[in-house]
C-alpha cells in the first residue's frame, strides 16, 4: 500500500474519531461560530470561582470555625448567612449593568471587575479576621472586633459572587447566539457545580492535618484563584461597543422593576422560583443528619450523599439542556424537575420505616437531578423572555429571589427539624410519633406539599407544544415572532 493511501486513511480515520468526539459531549450542541467551545469554557470559569467560594464559605469555613477555632455555632450560623444580605440587590446590579455606560464601550467587564474585586479582598482579609475573632493570633481585642472583621469579610466575599454571578449569566446571554442561550445557561450552572465538588475535595485535603498557618494559606489561594479565574474568563470576552454623544434613556431603577413586574405572568414566574428554590433547600442541612440518626449510616457514608447530590445535579443539568436543545418549554422542564423532587422525598420518607438505605441513596440523587432541572428550567426562562433587553434586571431578578429563598429555607428547615423534634420526643404529639425521625419527616412532608404549590403556580406558565415527526427543531411558541 503507498504511502498516499496511508496518510488518506488516517486521515478518514482522524475525522471521524475527531466528529465522534465531539459529538458525544454533552455541550456539543452550545458550540457555534460565535461562541465556540474555548471561549465558552474560557466564559464559565467565573462560575467555578463562585464555585469556589460557596465550598469554602458554606462549607469549610463552617467546620473549621465551629470545631478547629472553637467559635460558637449561632454566631457561626449568622455569619455564614450574611451573604444573603446582598441578595436583593442582584436586580439592581443586572439593572445598572444594562445601562452602564463606560468610557470604553463596555457594560458588563466594569462590574465584572467590581465583583471580582470584592469577592478577592473579602477572601484575602477573612483568615485574619478570624484569627482575631477566635483568639487563635495571640493579640488582645475587643470581642467585637473580630466579629465586626468577620462580617465585613462574609458581606464583601458575599457581594462580589453576587455581582460576579448576575453580571457573569448576563455577559454569557449576550454573547450566545439566541438558539444556543438556554443550553448555555445549563453549562453554567453544571460549572458552578464542578466548581463547588473541586474545591471541596481540594479544600478537605489541604486541611486534612489542620493547622493556621495552613488556613491562611489556603483562603488566601482561594482569594488569588479568584482573580486568576475571572480574569482569564473575562479577557476578551464583551465587545466594545462605540458610544454616541446622545444619552441612552432608560428610566429609573424603580420605573424598570414597576415595568417588569407588569408584564405578563413576570410575577407568577419569580412566584414559582420562590416556592420551588424553597421545596427544594428546606433538607439541605438536614441530609447527612438524616442518614446518619435515622438510618443508622456510618460518617463515610453520610459523606458520600454530597458526591450523590452532585451526580444526580450533572445528570439533571445534562437532562435539562438535552431537552432544552429539543425545545422543549422552560417552564415544562421546570415542572418535569419537581415531579422528580415528590418521588425523591417520597423515596427518602419511605427510607426510614422500610430500613432501606438504598432507598435514600436513589432519593438524594434524585434530589440533586430535580433540583438541577428546576433551576435550568426557570433560569433560561429568565433569560428567553429577556432576549437581549433588560436581560441584567431580569436574571438579577430570577438571583435575588433565588438566592434570597434558598437561605430563608435553610434556617426555616432546622428550625422546623428542632421545634418538631422537641414537640414529639416530649410526648406532645402522642405515643404514636415519639420518634427521632418525626422531625425529619415533617420537614420532607412540607418540601412535598410546596413543590404541589409549585406545580399549581407553574401550570399557567408551561405552553404546550410538541415536535413534529420530522424534526426536532421545530417551532417553539416563544420564537414564532422571530421566526416569523
Amino acid at each position: 500500500m503507498s504511502a498516499t493511501s496511508h496518510d488518506t486513511a488516517g486521515s478518514r480515520a482522524f475525522r471521524f474519531w475527531n466528529k465522534l468526539g465531539l459529538g458525544w459531549l454533552p455541550i456539543a450542541d452550545v458550540v457555534s461560530e460565535e461562541l465556540p467551545l474555548k471561549r465558552l469554557l474560557r466564559l464559565a470559569l467565573f462560575q467555578v470561582s463562585v464555585g469556589m467560594a460557596i465550598a469554602l464559605v458554606v462549607g469549610t469555613l463552617n467546620r473549621v470555625m465551629i470545631v478547629e477555632l472553637g467559635v460558637s455555632a449561632r454566631l457561626v450560623a449568622i455569619m455564614v448567612a450574611l451573604p444573603l444580605v446582598f441578595a436583593p440587590a442582584r436586580a439592581l446590579i443586572g439593572f445598572r449593568s444594562d445601562n452602564h455606560r463606560s468610557l470604553l464601550g463596555w457594560r458588563r467587564t466594569p462590574y465584572l471587575w467590581f465583583g471580582t474585586m470584592l469577592q478577592f479582598g473579602g477572601l484575602a482579609m477573612m483568615p485574619f479576621a478570624l484569627l482575631v475573632l477566635s483568639g487563635a493570633g495571640g493579640g488582645h481585642c475587643a470581642p467585637w472586633v473580630g466579629s465586626f472583621a468577620v462580617s465585613v469579610a462574609f458581606l464583601l466575599t458575599g457581594a462580589g459572587l453576587h455581582t460576579t454571578q448576575t453580571v457573569g449569566l448576563a455577559l454569557a446571554t449576550d454573547i450566545a447566539p439566541e438558539r444556543s442561550r438556554p443550553q448555555v445557561v445549563a453549562v453554567l450552572c453544571a460549572m458552578l457545580l464542578v466548581g463547588v465538588l473541586i474545591s471541596a475535595v481540594l479544600f478537605g485535603v489541604l486541611l486534612s492535618h489542620f493547622t493556621v498557618e495552613k488556613l491562611i494559606q489556603v483562603i488566601q489561594g482561594a482569594a488569588l484563584m479568584t482573580m486568576v479565574l475571572n480574569c482569564a474568563a473575562l479577557w476578551k470576552q464583551e465587545p466594545r461597543r462605540v458610544l454616541s454623544g446622545v444619552a441612552e434613556t432608560a428610566g429609573s431603577f424603580r420605573s424598570s422593576m414597576a415595568e417588569l413586574m407588569g408584564e405578563p405572568q413576570a410575577r407568577r414566574r419569580l412566584l414559582a422560583v420562590a416556592f420551588g428554590t424553597i421545596a427544594f433547600s428546606l433538607q439541605d442541612v438536614l441530609l447527612e443528619p438524616y442518614g446518619g440518626q435515622v438510618l443508622g449510616l456510618p460518617v463515610a457514608a453520610t459523606t458520600a450523599l454530597t458526591a450523590l447530590l452532585a451526580v444526580g445535579g450533572l445528570c439533571g443539568f445534562a437532562g435539562g439542556g438535552w431537552l432544552l436543545h429539543r425545545r422543549t418549554d422552560q417552564h415544562r422542564v421546570a415542572a418535569m424537575g419537581v415531579l422528580v423532587g415528590l418521588f425523591a422525598f417520597s423515596f427518602v420518607i419511605f427510607a426510614a420505616p422500610m430500613h432501606a438505605p438504598w432507598l435514600f441513596a436513589v432519593g438524594t440523587t434524585l434530589i440533586g437531578g430535580g433540583a438541577a432541572l428546576f433551576l435550568v428550567g426557570t433560569l433560561s426562562s429568565a433569560v428567553d423572555a429577556s432576549g437581549k433587553v433588560r436581560v441584567g434586571l431580569k436574571l438579577g431578578s430570577w438571583g435575588a429571589v433565588q438566592a434570597f429563598a434558598a437561605g430563608a429555607a435553610i434556617a426555616a428547615g432546622g428550625l422546623l427539624h428542632d421545634t418538631v423534634a422537641h414537640l414529639a420526643l416530649s410526648g406532645a404529639l402522642g405515643a404514636s410519633v415519639l420518634d427521632s425521625a418525626t422531625g425529619y419527616e415533617a420537614v420532607y412532608g412540607l418540601e412535598m406539599v410546596l413543590l404541589f404549590a409549585t406545580l399549581i403556580v407553574l401550570g399557567p406558565l408551561v405552553r404546550f407544544s410538541y415536535p413534529s415527526a420530522s424534526t426536532t427543531d421545530f417551532e417553539h411558541p416563544s420564537r414564532k415572532e422571530h421566526l416569523a
